[in-house]
Protein backbone atom coordinates (compact mmCIF):
# COMPACT_ATOMS: atom_id res chain seq x y z
CA UNK A 1 0.00 0.00 0.00
CA UNK A 2 1.03 3.60 -0.59
CA UNK A 3 2.08 5.38 2.60
CA UNK A 4 -0.87 7.76 2.26
CA UNK A 5 -3.48 5.03 1.74
CA UNK A 6 -6.06 4.11 4.37
CA UNK A 7 -8.24 1.08 5.03
CA UNK A 8 -11.98 1.71 5.13
CA UNK A 9 -14.06 -1.00 6.81
CA UNK A 10 -17.71 -0.79 5.78
CA UNK A 11 -19.48 -2.61 8.63
CA UNK A 12 -23.11 -2.18 7.58
CA UNK A 13 -23.64 -5.92 8.01
CA UNK A 14 -21.55 -6.06 11.16
CA UNK A 15 -18.12 -7.58 11.58
CA UNK A 16 -16.63 -10.85 12.83
CA UNK A 17 -13.19 -12.39 12.86
CA UNK A 18 -13.67 -14.64 9.83
CA UNK A 19 -15.30 -11.85 7.82
CA UNK A 20 -12.32 -9.58 8.53
CA UNK A 21 -9.74 -12.17 7.46
CA UNK A 22 -11.68 -12.99 4.29
CA UNK A 23 -11.98 -9.32 3.31
CA UNK A 24 -8.26 -8.71 3.89
CA UNK A 25 -7.31 -11.77 1.83
CA UNK A 26 -9.59 -10.55 -0.95
CA UNK A 27 -7.88 -7.18 -0.66
CA UNK A 28 -4.52 -8.75 -1.45
CA UNK A 29 -3.00 -9.98 1.83
CA UNK A 30 -0.53 -12.81 1.20
CA UNK A 31 -2.31 -16.11 1.88
CA UNK A 32 0.97 -18.03 2.16
CA UNK A 33 2.29 -15.68 4.85
CA UNK A 34 -0.94 -16.13 6.80
CA UNK A 35 -0.94 -19.93 6.47
CA UNK A 36 2.68 -20.12 7.58
CA UNK A 37 1.87 -18.13 10.71
CA UNK A 38 -1.17 -20.28 11.56
CA UNK A 39 0.67 -23.56 10.98
CA UNK A 40 3.39 -22.45 13.39
CA UNK A 41 0.98 -21.97 16.30
CA UNK A 42 1.05 -24.66 19.02
CA UNK A 43 -2.70 -25.23 18.56
CA UNK A 44 -4.39 -28.38 17.28
CA UNK A 45 -7.85 -29.29 16.05
CA UNK A 46 -8.39 -27.05 13.02
CA UNK A 47 -7.96 -26.76 9.28
CA UNK A 48 -8.26 -23.70 7.03
CA UNK A 49 -10.51 -23.46 3.96
CA UNK A 50 -10.44 -20.43 1.65
CA UNK A 51 -12.88 -20.30 -1.26
CA UNK A 52 -15.23 -18.06 -3.26
CA UNK A 53 -18.90 -17.92 -2.29
CA UNK A 54 -21.94 -15.88 -3.28
CA UNK A 55 -23.76 -13.84 -0.64
CA UNK A 56 -26.94 -12.03 -1.75
CA UNK A 57 -25.72 -12.34 -5.32
CA UNK A 58 -22.31 -10.81 -4.49
CA UNK A 59 -19.06 -12.69 -5.04
CA UNK A 60 -17.05 -12.81 -1.82
CA UNK A 61 -14.08 -14.53 -0.24
CA UNK A 62 -14.86 -17.06 2.49
CA UNK A 63 -12.36 -17.84 5.26
CA UNK A 64 -13.45 -20.92 7.16
CA UNK A 65 -11.86 -22.45 10.24
CA UNK A 66 -12.89 -26.12 10.14
CA UNK A 67 -12.80 -27.60 13.65
CA UNK A 68 -12.63 -31.22 14.66
CA UNK A 69 -15.36 -32.78 16.80
CA UNK A 70 -13.69 -31.86 20.09
CA UNK A 71 -13.54 -28.16 19.33
CA UNK A 72 -16.81 -27.51 17.48
CA UNK A 73 -18.63 -24.52 18.99
CA UNK A 74 -21.92 -24.22 17.05
CA UNK A 75 -21.04 -20.63 16.13
CA UNK A 76 -22.67 -20.91 12.71
CA UNK A 77 -25.55 -23.19 13.73
CA UNK A 78 -28.51 -20.83 13.37
CA UNK A 79 -30.89 -23.27 15.06
CA UNK A 80 -28.62 -23.48 18.09
CA UNK A 81 -28.01 -19.72 18.24
CA UNK A 82 -31.64 -18.71 17.91
CA UNK A 83 -33.46 -21.98 18.78
CA UNK A 84 -36.06 -22.05 16.03
CA UNK A 85 -36.46 -25.81 15.47
CA UNK A 86 -35.87 -29.34 16.68
CA UNK A 87 -37.55 -29.08 20.03
CA UNK A 88 -35.29 -26.42 21.48
CA UNK A 89 -36.18 -24.91 24.81
CA UNK A 90 -37.72 -21.43 24.47
CA UNK A 91 -38.22 -18.99 27.31
CA UNK A 92 -39.18 -21.42 30.03
CA UNK A 93 -41.27 -23.86 27.99
CA UNK A 94 -39.79 -27.24 27.21
CA UNK A 95 -40.93 -29.12 24.15
CA UNK A 96 -41.80 -32.78 24.43
CA UNK A 97 -39.78 -35.75 23.30
CA UNK A 98 -36.02 -35.66 23.08
CA UNK A 99 -35.81 -31.97 23.79
CA UNK A 100 -32.71 -29.76 23.70
CA UNK A 101 -32.62 -27.21 26.50
CA UNK A 102 -30.48 -24.12 25.72
CA UNK A 103 -31.25 -21.45 28.30
CA UNK A 104 -27.66 -21.54 29.53
CA UNK A 105 -27.12 -25.28 29.06
CA UNK A 106 -27.83 -28.19 26.79
CA UNK A 107 -29.64 -30.97 28.63
CA UNK A 108 -30.58 -33.88 26.41
CA UNK A 109 -32.82 -36.76 27.38
CA UNK A 110 -35.74 -37.32 29.69
CA UNK A 111 -34.74 -36.74 33.27
CA UNK A 112 -32.81 -33.77 34.69
CA UNK A 113 -32.63 -32.01 38.04
CA UNK A 114 -33.24 -28.20 37.78
CA UNK A 115 -33.97 -26.81 41.26
CA UNK A 116 -31.70 -23.71 41.01
CA UNK A 117 -29.09 -25.78 39.22
CA UNK A 118 -28.68 -27.35 35.81
CA UNK A 119 -27.18 -30.80 35.53
CA UNK A 120 -26.34 -33.13 32.70
CA UNK A 121 -24.01 -35.97 31.72
CA UNK A 122 -21.64 -37.85 33.97
CA UNK A 123 -21.02 -35.14 36.48
CA UNK A 124 -18.57 -33.76 38.97
CA UNK A 125 -19.11 -32.16 42.35
CA UNK A 126 -18.17 -28.43 42.36
CA UNK A 127 -19.96 -26.55 45.07
CA UNK A 128 -19.58 -28.46 48.29
CA UNK A 129 -22.83 -30.33 47.64
CA UNK A 130 -23.24 -33.88 46.42
CA UNK A 131 -24.29 -34.33 42.82
CA UNK A 132 -26.97 -36.90 42.16
CA UNK A 133 -27.33 -39.42 39.38
CA UNK A 134 -24.71 -38.62 36.78
CA UNK A 135 -25.14 -34.86 36.67
CA UNK A 136 -22.74 -31.98 37.32
CA UNK A 137 -23.77 -29.91 40.33
CA UNK A 138 -22.70 -26.26 40.30
CA UNK A 139 -25.03 -24.66 42.84
CA UNK A 140 -26.72 -21.90 40.86
CA UNK A 141 -24.18 -22.13 38.05
CA UNK A 142 -24.60 -23.70 34.65
CA UNK A 143 -23.44 -27.28 34.73
CA UNK A 144 -23.71 -28.02 31.03
CA UNK A 145 -21.50 -25.27 29.72
CA UNK A 146 -17.79 -24.89 29.37
CA UNK A 147 -17.40 -21.61 31.22
CA UNK A 148 -18.01 -21.04 34.91
CA UNK A 149 -16.67 -18.59 37.42
CA UNK A 150 -16.58 -20.91 40.44
CA UNK A 151 -17.05 -19.66 43.96
CA UNK A 152 -15.24 -22.50 45.71
CA UNK A 153 -11.71 -21.57 44.67
CA UNK A 154 -11.69 -23.41 41.35
CA UNK A 155 -10.62 -21.63 38.20
CA UNK A 156 -13.16 -20.80 35.51
CA UNK A 157 -12.93 -22.76 32.29
CA UNK A 158 -13.57 -21.82 28.72
CA UNK A 159 -17.02 -21.86 27.20
CA UNK A 160 -19.14 -22.11 24.10
CA UNK A 161 -20.35 -19.50 21.54
CA UNK A 162 -19.71 -15.79 21.65
CA UNK A 163 -19.64 -15.68 25.42
CA UNK A 164 -17.97 -19.05 25.80
CA UNK A 165 -16.20 -20.96 23.07
CA UNK A 166 -13.57 -23.02 24.83
CA UNK A 167 -12.55 -26.59 24.48
CA UNK A 168 -11.25 -27.44 27.92
CA UNK A 169 -13.67 -30.41 28.23
CA UNK A 170 -13.63 -33.31 25.83
CA UNK A 171 -16.76 -33.26 23.69
CA UNK A 172 -18.50 -36.58 23.20
CA UNK A 173 -20.96 -37.65 20.56
CA UNK A 174 -21.71 -41.02 22.12
CA UNK A 175 -25.22 -42.27 22.72
CA UNK A 176 -25.59 -42.75 26.47
CA UNK A 177 -28.38 -45.17 27.27
CA UNK A 178 -30.61 -44.62 30.29
CA UNK A 179 -33.65 -46.14 31.94
CA UNK A 180 -35.89 -44.84 34.69
CA UNK A 181 -33.08 -43.83 37.02
CA UNK A 182 -32.61 -40.35 35.58
CA UNK A 183 -29.70 -41.19 33.24
CA UNK A 184 -29.45 -39.44 29.89
CA UNK A 185 -30.82 -41.04 26.76
CA UNK A 186 -29.91 -38.58 24.06
CA UNK A 187 -27.23 -37.43 21.62
CA UNK A 188 -24.75 -35.44 23.65
CA UNK A 189 -23.41 -32.22 22.09
CA UNK A 190 -21.37 -30.51 24.82
CA UNK A 191 -19.82 -31.21 28.17
CA UNK A 192 -20.86 -34.86 28.35
CA UNK A 193 -17.86 -37.09 29.06
CA UNK A 194 -18.00 -40.63 27.70
CA UNK A 195 -16.35 -43.41 29.64
CA UNK A 196 -13.70 -43.81 26.97
CA UNK A 197 -12.27 -40.25 27.15
CA UNK A 198 -10.14 -38.58 29.82
CA UNK A 199 -11.23 -35.36 31.50
CA UNK A 200 -9.46 -32.61 29.62
CA UNK A 201 -8.99 -29.14 31.14
CA UNK A 202 -7.08 -26.46 29.21
CA UNK A 203 -7.11 -23.09 30.95
CA UNK A 204 -6.45 -20.23 28.56
CA UNK A 205 -5.82 -16.92 30.25
CA UNK A 206 -3.65 -14.11 28.90
CA UNK A 207 -0.49 -15.92 29.99
CA UNK A 208 -1.37 -18.95 27.84
CA UNK A 209 -2.49 -16.75 24.94
CA UNK A 210 0.83 -14.84 25.04
CA UNK A 211 2.71 -18.13 25.02
CA UNK A 212 0.77 -19.43 22.01
CA UNK A 213 1.22 -16.22 19.99
CA UNK A 214 4.83 -15.90 21.11
CA UNK A 215 5.65 -19.21 19.44
CA UNK A 216 4.01 -18.25 16.15
CA UNK A 217 6.07 -17.38 13.08
CA UNK A 218 5.06 -13.79 12.34
CA UNK A 219 6.44 -10.26 12.38
CA UNK A 220 6.64 -8.35 15.64
CA UNK A 221 4.03 -5.94 14.28
CA UNK A 222 1.56 -8.77 13.73
CA UNK A 223 2.34 -10.32 17.12
CA UNK A 224 1.84 -7.00 18.92
CA UNK A 225 -1.50 -6.42 17.17
CA UNK A 226 -2.78 -9.94 17.94
CA UNK A 227 -1.93 -9.50 21.64
CA UNK A 228 -3.60 -6.09 21.64
CA UNK A 229 -6.83 -7.61 20.32
CA UNK A 230 -6.74 -10.31 23.00
CA UNK A 231 -6.07 -7.72 25.71
CA UNK A 232 -9.15 -5.76 24.61
CA UNK A 233 -11.23 -8.94 24.82
CA UNK A 234 -9.78 -9.78 28.24
CA UNK A 235 -10.76 -6.37 29.58
CA UNK A 236 -14.29 -6.76 28.21
CA UNK A 237 -14.67 -10.25 29.71
CA UNK A 238 -13.23 -9.00 33.00
CA UNK A 239 -15.92 -6.36 33.24
CA UNK A 240 -18.67 -8.75 32.13
CA UNK A 241 -17.83 -11.33 34.82
CA UNK A 242 -16.48 -8.97 37.50
CA UNK A 243 -13.11 -10.69 37.81
CA UNK A 244 -9.58 -9.25 37.48
CA UNK A 245 -8.13 -9.29 33.98
CA UNK A 246 -5.36 -11.70 34.97
CA UNK A 247 -7.98 -14.16 36.23
CA UNK A 248 -10.08 -14.16 33.07
CA UNK A 249 -10.13 -17.54 31.37
CA UNK A 250 -11.31 -16.84 27.91
CA UNK A 251 -14.65 -17.95 26.55
CA UNK A 252 -15.06 -17.30 22.84
CA UNK A 253 -11.49 -16.09 22.47
CA UNK A 254 -10.08 -19.18 24.13
CA UNK A 255 -11.45 -21.37 21.35
CA UNK A 256 -9.30 -22.60 18.54
CA UNK A 257 -11.24 -20.81 15.81
CA UNK A 258 -10.97 -17.46 17.57
CA UNK A 259 -7.22 -17.79 18.14
CA UNK A 260 -6.93 -18.56 14.44
CA UNK A 261 -9.20 -15.65 13.43
CA UNK A 262 -7.33 -13.10 15.54
CA UNK A 263 -3.84 -14.19 14.54
CA UNK A 264 -4.87 -14.39 10.86
CA UNK A 265 -6.41 -10.89 10.97
CA UNK A 266 -3.31 -9.42 12.64
CA UNK A 267 -0.97 -11.08 10.13
CA UNK A 268 -3.05 -9.90 7.14
CA UNK A 269 -3.29 -6.32 8.41
CA UNK A 270 0.46 -6.23 8.99
CA UNK A 271 1.15 -7.82 5.61
CA UNK A 272 -0.88 -5.14 3.82
CA UNK A 273 1.14 -2.43 5.58
CA UNK A 274 -2.00 -0.78 6.93
CA UNK A 275 -1.40 2.03 9.39
CA UNK A 276 -4.66 4.03 9.25
CA UNK A 277 -8.11 2.44 9.48
CA UNK A 278 -11.40 4.31 9.10
CA UNK A 279 -14.53 2.77 10.66
CA UNK A 280 -17.43 5.25 10.52
CA UNK A 281 -20.06 2.91 12.00
CA UNK A 282 -20.68 -0.53 13.48
CA UNK A 283 -24.17 -1.77 12.66
CA UNK A 284 -25.61 -4.17 15.23
CA UNK A 285 -28.88 -6.07 15.25
CA UNK A 286 -31.56 -6.61 17.85
CA UNK A 287 -33.13 -9.54 19.70
CA UNK A 288 -31.35 -12.27 21.61
CA UNK A 289 -28.62 -14.83 21.06
CA UNK A 290 -28.05 -18.17 22.76
CA UNK A 291 -24.72 -18.59 24.49
CA UNK A 292 -23.27 -20.60 27.34
CA UNK A 293 -24.62 -18.22 29.98
CA UNK A 294 -28.15 -18.45 28.65
CA UNK A 295 -30.16 -16.35 26.24
CA UNK A 296 -28.61 -12.87 26.18
CA UNK A 297 -29.63 -9.61 24.52
CA UNK A 298 -27.78 -8.32 21.47
CA UNK A 299 -25.20 -6.85 21.71
CA UNK A 300 -23.84 -9.46 24.12
CA UNK A 301 -22.03 -8.17 27.24
CA UNK A 302 -18.49 -8.51 25.86
CA UNK A 303 -19.40 -6.53 22.73
CA UNK A 304 -21.26 -3.88 24.72
CA UNK A 305 -18.25 -3.47 27.01
CA UNK A 306 -15.86 -3.05 24.07
CA UNK A 307 -18.20 -0.49 22.51
CA UNK A 308 -18.25 1.44 25.78
CA UNK A 309 -14.56 1.20 26.73
CA UNK A 310 -13.33 2.16 23.25
CA UNK A 311 -16.09 4.62 22.28
CA UNK A 312 -16.94 2.76 19.08
CA UNK A 313 -19.57 4.36 16.83
CA UNK A 314 -22.67 2.13 16.85
CA UNK A 315 -25.98 2.07 15.00
CA UNK A 316 -28.74 -0.37 15.98
CA UNK A 317 -30.55 -1.50 12.84
CA UNK A 318 -34.07 -2.82 12.54
CA UNK A 319 -33.09 -6.45 12.01
CA UNK A 320 -32.87 -9.39 14.38
CA UNK A 321 -29.51 -11.05 14.85
CA UNK A 322 -26.01 -10.65 16.22
CA UNK A 323 -23.98 -8.84 13.56
CA UNK A 324 -21.01 -7.76 15.70
CA UNK A 325 -19.13 -10.54 17.48
CA UNK A 326 -16.69 -9.96 20.35
CA UNK A 327 -13.76 -10.77 18.08
CA UNK A 328 -15.02 -8.37 15.41
CA UNK A 329 -15.55 -5.57 17.94
CA UNK A 330 -12.09 -6.13 19.44
CA UNK A 331 -10.43 -5.97 16.01
CA UNK A 332 -12.12 -2.63 15.30
CA UNK A 333 -11.15 -1.27 18.73
CA UNK A 334 -7.54 -2.32 18.17
CA UNK A 335 -7.03 -0.89 14.67
CA UNK A 336 -9.44 2.04 14.22
CA UNK A 337 -7.65 5.37 13.86
CA UNK A 338 -10.56 7.48 12.60
CA UNK A 339 -14.34 7.54 12.28
CA UNK A 340 -14.38 10.14 9.51
CA UNK A 341 -13.85 9.39 5.84
CA UNK A 342 -11.88 11.96 3.82
CA UNK A 343 -14.15 14.41 2.05
CA UNK A 344 -12.71 13.34 -1.31
CA UNK A 345 -11.00 10.01 -1.93
CA UNK A 346 -10.34 7.44 -4.61
CA UNK A 347 -10.91 3.69 -4.18
CA UNK A 348 -7.70 1.81 -4.97
CA UNK A 349 -8.74 -1.76 -4.01
CA UNK A 350 -11.87 -3.57 -2.82
CA UNK A 351 -12.11 -6.77 -0.79
CA UNK A 352 -15.30 -8.54 0.27
CA UNK A 353 -15.42 -11.06 3.10
CA UNK A 354 -18.36 -13.41 3.60
CA UNK A 355 -20.00 -14.17 6.93
CA UNK A 356 -21.40 -17.61 7.79
CA UNK A 357 -24.70 -16.64 9.41
CA UNK A 358 -27.81 -15.99 7.38
CA UNK A 359 -29.69 -12.87 8.42
CA UNK A 360 -31.83 -10.33 6.58
CA UNK A 361 -28.73 -8.25 5.79
CA UNK A 362 -26.25 -9.51 3.15
CA UNK A 363 -23.68 -10.82 5.65
CA UNK A 364 -20.59 -9.33 4.02
CA UNK A 365 -17.78 -7.08 5.19
CA UNK A 366 -16.43 -4.75 2.53
CA UNK A 367 -12.86 -3.48 2.97
CA UNK A 368 -11.52 -0.75 0.71
CA UNK A 369 -8.09 0.76 0.31
CA UNK A 370 -8.75 4.45 -0.21
CA UNK A 371 -6.50 7.38 -1.08
CA UNK A 372 -7.22 10.79 0.38
CA UNK A 373 -7.74 13.29 -2.45
CA UNK A 374 -8.58 16.26 -0.24
CA UNK A 375 -4.86 16.73 0.44
CA UNK A 376 -4.32 17.36 -3.26
CA UNK A 377 -6.64 20.35 -2.96
CA UNK A 378 -4.15 21.73 -0.41
CA UNK A 379 -6.44 22.42 2.52
CA UNK A 380 -4.88 24.68 5.14
CA UNK A 381 -6.09 26.41 8.28
CA UNK A 382 -5.70 29.98 9.48
CA UNK A 383 -5.52 30.68 13.20
CA UNK A 384 -6.30 34.30 14.04
CA UNK A 385 -6.50 36.30 17.26
CA UNK A 386 -6.48 39.96 18.39
CA UNK A 387 -4.11 40.93 21.20
CA UNK A 388 -4.20 44.40 22.81
CA UNK A 389 -1.77 44.03 25.73
CA UNK A 390 1.28 42.24 24.35
CA UNK A 391 4.69 43.74 23.61
CA UNK A 392 6.45 43.58 20.27
CA UNK A 393 9.26 41.55 21.82
CA UNK A 394 6.79 38.96 23.09
CA UNK A 395 5.21 38.67 19.65
CA UNK A 396 8.62 38.21 18.06
CA UNK A 397 9.34 35.35 20.47
CA UNK A 398 5.94 33.79 19.74
CA UNK A 399 6.63 33.94 16.01
CA UNK A 400 9.85 31.95 16.44
CA UNK A 401 8.12 29.37 18.63
CA UNK A 402 5.31 28.91 16.11
CA UNK A 403 7.68 28.39 13.19
CA UNK A 404 9.68 25.83 15.15
CA UNK A 405 6.46 23.95 15.94
CA UNK A 406 5.48 23.57 12.29
CA UNK A 407 3.60 26.75 11.28
CA UNK A 408 3.79 27.36 7.54
CA UNK A 409 3.56 31.10 7.94
CA UNK A 410 3.18 33.60 10.79
CA UNK A 411 2.52 37.32 10.60
CA UNK A 412 0.96 40.03 12.71
CA UNK A 413 -0.35 43.47 11.85
CA UNK A 414 -1.52 46.52 13.80
CA UNK A 415 -5.29 46.91 14.19
CA UNK A 416 -7.66 49.12 16.16
CA UNK A 417 -10.20 47.35 18.35
CA UNK A 418 -13.35 48.58 20.08
CA UNK A 419 -13.01 51.85 22.00
CA UNK A 420 -10.20 52.62 19.55
CA UNK A 421 -7.68 50.49 21.42
CA UNK A 422 -4.49 49.78 19.41
CA UNK A 423 -3.75 46.08 19.15
CA UNK A 424 -2.10 43.34 17.08
CA UNK A 425 -3.81 40.73 14.93
CA UNK A 426 -1.78 37.51 14.93
CA UNK A 427 -2.27 35.16 11.96
CA UNK A 428 -0.88 31.65 11.68
CA UNK A 429 -1.13 29.40 8.59
CA UNK A 430 -0.84 25.68 9.32
CA UNK A 431 -1.92 22.14 8.47
CA UNK A 432 -4.73 20.41 10.37
CA UNK A 433 -2.40 18.11 12.33
CA UNK A 434 -0.57 21.09 13.86
CA UNK A 435 -3.59 23.09 15.03
CA UNK A 436 -3.71 21.89 18.64
CA UNK A 437 0.04 22.28 19.15
CA UNK A 438 0.13 25.81 17.72
CA UNK A 439 -2.94 26.98 19.63
CA UNK A 440 -1.30 25.77 22.84
CA UNK A 441 1.75 27.97 22.10
CA UNK A 442 -0.42 31.03 21.41
CA UNK A 443 -2.38 30.60 24.65
CA UNK A 444 0.81 29.96 26.62
CA UNK A 445 2.88 32.85 25.27
CA UNK A 446 0.31 35.63 24.75
CA UNK A 447 -2.54 37.20 26.70
CA UNK A 448 -5.25 36.16 24.25
CA UNK A 449 -8.35 34.40 25.55
CA UNK A 450 -9.68 33.14 22.21
CA UNK A 451 -8.48 31.98 18.79
CA UNK A 452 -10.52 31.96 15.58
CA UNK A 453 -9.99 29.02 13.25
CA UNK A 454 -10.81 28.97 9.51
CA UNK A 455 -10.42 26.13 7.03
CA UNK A 456 -9.14 27.46 3.72
CA UNK A 457 -8.38 26.17 0.24
CA UNK A 458 -5.46 27.51 -1.70
CA UNK A 459 -4.00 27.12 -5.17
CA UNK A 460 -0.25 26.61 -5.18
CA UNK A 461 2.39 26.24 -7.83
CA UNK A 462 4.17 22.93 -8.22
CA UNK A 463 7.39 23.17 -6.25
CA UNK A 464 10.54 21.31 -5.34
CA UNK A 465 13.60 21.91 -3.17
CA UNK A 466 17.01 22.09 -4.82
CA UNK A 467 20.60 22.38 -3.61
CA UNK A 468 22.77 24.76 -5.65
CA UNK A 469 26.60 24.80 -5.49
CA UNK A 470 28.25 28.24 -5.76
CA UNK A 471 31.84 29.51 -5.31
CA UNK A 472 30.75 30.61 -1.82
CA UNK A 473 29.21 27.27 -0.84
CA UNK A 474 25.93 25.35 -1.10
CA UNK A 475 22.54 27.05 -0.90
CA UNK A 476 18.97 25.73 -0.70
CA UNK A 477 16.58 26.98 -3.38
CA UNK A 478 12.82 26.58 -3.81
CA UNK A 479 12.00 25.93 -7.47
CA UNK A 480 8.43 26.72 -8.59
CA UNK A 481 6.90 26.15 -11.99
CA UNK A 482 4.06 28.11 -13.57
CA UNK A 483 2.88 27.12 -17.07
CA UNK A 484 6.27 25.69 -17.93
CA UNK A 485 8.23 28.66 -16.61
CA UNK A 486 10.55 27.95 -13.66
CA UNK A 487 11.13 30.46 -10.88
CA UNK A 488 13.92 30.28 -8.31
CA UNK A 489 13.57 31.48 -4.74
CA UNK A 490 16.77 31.12 -2.66
CA UNK A 491 16.01 30.23 0.96
CA UNK A 492 16.73 33.04 3.42
CA UNK A 493 18.63 30.92 5.96
CA UNK A 494 21.04 29.57 3.32
CA UNK A 495 21.76 33.02 1.87
CA UNK A 496 22.26 34.59 5.30
CA UNK A 497 24.69 31.84 6.31
CA UNK A 498 26.79 32.22 3.13
CA UNK A 499 26.82 36.01 3.44
CA UNK A 500 27.99 35.82 7.04
CA UNK A 501 30.62 33.14 6.43
CA UNK A 502 32.09 35.01 3.45
CA UNK A 503 31.62 38.56 4.76
CA UNK A 504 29.78 39.68 1.62
CA UNK A 505 26.44 41.50 1.22
CA UNK A 506 23.24 39.47 1.41
CA UNK A 507 22.01 40.81 -1.97
CA UNK A 508 25.27 39.75 -3.66
CA UNK A 509 24.87 36.13 -2.51
CA UNK A 510 21.17 36.12 -3.44
CA UNK A 511 21.87 37.25 -7.03
CA UNK A 512 24.76 34.77 -7.36
CA UNK A 513 22.54 31.87 -6.35
CA UNK A 514 19.74 32.90 -8.73
CA UNK A 515 22.22 33.23 -11.62
CA UNK A 516 23.65 29.79 -10.86
CA UNK A 517 20.14 28.29 -11.03
CA UNK A 518 19.45 29.91 -14.39
CA UNK A 519 22.79 28.78 -15.80
CA UNK A 520 21.97 25.18 -14.84
CA UNK A 521 18.66 25.16 -16.74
Amino acid sequence: MDSGDKLYLECYSGISGDMTVAALLDLGADENVMREALESLPVQGFQIEIKRVTKSGIDACDFNVVLDAEHENHDHDMEYLHGHDHGHYHGGEESHGHSHRHDGEEAHGHSHHHDEEETCGHGHHHGGEESHGHGHHHGQEEACGHSHHHHDGEEAHQGVREEGYGHDHVHSHDHIHSHEDGHDHGHSHVHVHSHGHPHHHEHRGMAEIREIIGQGKMTEGARTLALKIFQILAEAESKAHNVPVDQVHFHEVGAVDSIVDIVAAAVCLDNLGIREVVVPMLCEGTGTIRCQHGILPVPVPAVANIMKLHRLPVRIVDAEGEFVTPTGAAIVAAVKTSETLPRDFSVEKVGIGAGKRNYERPGILRAMVIRDKSEERDIIFKLETNIDDCTGEALGYVMGQLFEAGARDVHYMPVFMKKNRPAWQLNVICGQKDIQKLEHIIFRETTTIGIRRVEMERTVLAREQKTVRTPLGEAQVKVCQARGVKRFYPEYDSIAKLAGNNQVPFSYVYQMVQKQCIDEL
